[in-house]
């Protein structure tokens, strides 16, 4: 059976329960593309979160799209040529809002789940940076995109609970979260013939995408599976892995290859300047 798709709460109700964490200091209890430590969510981490979330929809209100593929800065990965940490797929419901569904790490486990979020919830995450960054689909790919999005059962087709943040793009022993949006838009492109994990990362193959290679030492990779439940290596072929090169699919390397494949436009970004 698959796990709950998780569902948003209303903005209204959103804004109670960020005063009561920030009364309480309590953690928020999932994270993707940031770290684990834990961080007091602040009066003016909320004010700009929720200021990102609201221009970030009016612009996608401009846009006329039903579907966008969204990332948002949520950790510093300027060491590794990255801009960006985490990516999920925004939609219109039948309501006409936008929800975020996405992948998200329960901190501290090598487990995640797919929750559905609002855009403020989306940016209400101890952001490195706030900048958002989407794509625009093609209307054909959004198209089948909002069939699968609006779905659960179709949405959660290829989640799989065990989690690594540098899981090796063409393994299917754990998934990520950006992996996770990828094998989803195959799934969505291919219903009739991708029921898989394995055929899903075929058809991407097959369409061109090419992960980010990591360069990550033996003395971090020790550090890091030594240290975080959500971080391992074995699932990477041993000659990569033991010379430091960690393929894994970024948000950086989707937002290319999504242009570069003519599946969407060039990513546009909005940026508050902090």
């Amino acid at each position: 059976m698959h796990p709950p798709l998780r569902t948003p709460l209303r903005l209204s109700l959103l804004a109670a329960v960020l005063s009561a964490l920030l009364l309480s200091g309590a953690p928020a209890p999932v994270h993707a593309g940031r770290s684990c430590a834990a961080h007091q969510p602040t009066a003016q981490s909320v004010q700009r979160g929720m200021e990102l979330a609201q221009r970030t929809a009016v612009a996608l209100d401009a846009s006329g799209a039903q579907v966008v593929l969204l990332g948002r800065a949520g950790q510093n990965l300027q060491q590794y040529g990255l801009r960006y940490s985490h990516l999920g797929w925004a939609y219109r419901n039948e309501a006409g809002l936008w929800r975020v569904a996405h992948k998200l790490n329960t901190c501290g486990t090598a487990v995640a789940d797919v929750y559905r979020q609002g855009l403020g919830e989306f940016f209400l995450d101890d952001l490195w940076r706030y900048e958002a960054v989407w794509a625009v689909p093609t209307p054909a790919v959004q198209q089948q995109l909002l069939a699968l999005l609006r779905s659960r059962d179709r949405t959660l087709a290829l989640h799989q609970r065990p989690y690594n943040m540098v899981s090796y793009v063409w393994s299917s022993k754990y998934q990520q979260s950006n992996q996770w949006a990828l094998e989803t838009l195959a799934l969505a492109m291919e219903p009739a013939s991708i029921t898989t994990r394995d055929q899903a990362q075929a058809w991407l193959q097959f369409k061109g995408y090419t992960p980010t290679v990591l360069k990550i030492n033996s003395l971090k990779r020790l550090g890091a599976r030594a240290s975080a439940a959500n971080i391992a290596f074995d699932d990477h072929p041993n000659d990569q892995r033991f010379s430091g090169h960690i393929a894994t699919t970024t948000v950086d390397s989707a937002l290319a290859w999504m242009t570069r494949a003519q599946l969407a436009g060039a990513p546009v970004v909005l940026s508050l300047g902090y």
